[in-house]
């Protein structure tokens, strides 16, 4: 079968590896859809994790399938599930430096007796948006750490993948006055269609004096600062982090779930000034389920502008790079 591997900066192959077999207590799961993960464009350009490894490195983690095969000892799964992954889960890290990635027809999924990493979906699910329920777990993430409430005004920059994941979020508990700041219209124009009231290009002047006129103004000292409640940082962007601590209003709190390789200045003195609230967001909620739930509450299939065969990778990834072309890019493997 075809395996989709890292072999160093930029180098990307679909190689001819073994069907797996699982054992005692795995899983083979017939991978259905694999989307493309701003980690999956990290990985490439550095050619592995953190740079190229002794083995060349499987890619995908964004998944939905169908159990294959199982081991004698797994009896929470049977061939014929439905299913979605946490593919940090058990260890296994798949697609993440581990030994075994989702862009592929089969997945042994190691250890699924345990009970982390697959998790059924209901039928009513298509597979594309089953396959969401990773990245849409990240967002759902950020928001958890932000503290969010129904009623508050929250900023999302950034509307890719995980920024668009977390405007849903913010939406469906009842944060309704959600503004969604980026560079691309077409990103802007799901961040709309997903229930952002909002939609601000950042090429289009400052976009600070426009966060102001939809969220309001609040004094601090004599000096106008806006009046949104929570602020979820996906972006990247260098100057986005030190923008909103200078911005902020008191007691105002941000998430940051973006990857930041480089060192971002930070003003502790506006921290402390402002008892503004900074926290990190990593993976996903404390129940799994949780990103299923929602995926079946609302419709976020607008997350997806674009789907490959994994035969057609390399015109998916050039997509994926383009931080203008849209939303989610989907590999579909039937």
């Amino acid at each position: 079968m075809q395996q989709l591997r890292v072999h160093g900066p930029d180098d990307i192959r679909l190689d001819e590896v073994a069907e797996p077999t699982p054992g005692p207590r795995d899983a083979v799961v017939r991978v259905a859809a694999c989307g493309i993960c701003g980690s999956d464009l990290r990985y490439v350009r550095l050619g592995g994790l953190a740079g190229p490894m002794p083995e060349p490195m499987p890619l995908g983690h964004e998944l939905s399938g169908v159990i294959d095969t199982v081991g004698r000892d797994v009896a929470n799964f049977s061939p014929g599930d439905r299913v979605v992954l946490n593919p940090t889960a058990a260890g296994n890290m798949i697609g993440n430096g581990g030994r075994e990635g989702g862009f592929t027809p089969l997945l042994l999924v190691r250890d699924v007796a345990a009970g982390a990493s697959l998790f059924t979906v209901p039928d009513g699910l298509g597979d594309d948006v089953a396959a969401l329920t990773e990245p849409l777990g990240v967002g759902m993430n950020a928001v958890n750490q932000s503290e969010a409430a129904a009623g508050e005004k929250a900023v999302v920059f950034g509307a890719g993948p995980i920024g668009l994941a977390a405007i849903a979020t913010l939406v469906d508990r009842g944060i309704d006055d959600v503004i969604a700041v980026d560079l691309s219209p077409r990103r802007l124009e799901i961040a709309s269609v997903l229930g952002a009231r909002h939609a601000i290009d950042a090429t289009e002047g400052d976009p600070w004096k426009q966060i102001r006129a939809q969220h309001g103004e609040e004094l601090l000292m004599g000096a106008p600062m806006a009046g949104s409640d929570v602020y979820i940082e996906a972006s990247g962007a260098a100057p986005v982090i030190p923008q909103i601590l200078q911005h902020a209003k008191a007691r105002a709190r941000l998430s940051v779930v973006a990857l930041h390789g480089d060192a971002v200045p930070v003003n502790f003195l506006l921290v402390m000034m402002k008892q503004l609230t900074i926290r990190g967001a990593m993976e996903y909620p404390d129940d799994y389920h949780d990103a299923i739930d929602l995926l079946g509450r609302r419709d976020l299939s607008p997350m997806i502008s674009h789907r490959f065969p994994l035969s057609r990778f390399g015109e998916a990834l050039a997509v994926a790079q383009d931080p203008r072309a849209g939303g989610k890019v989907m590999i579909e493997m039937a």
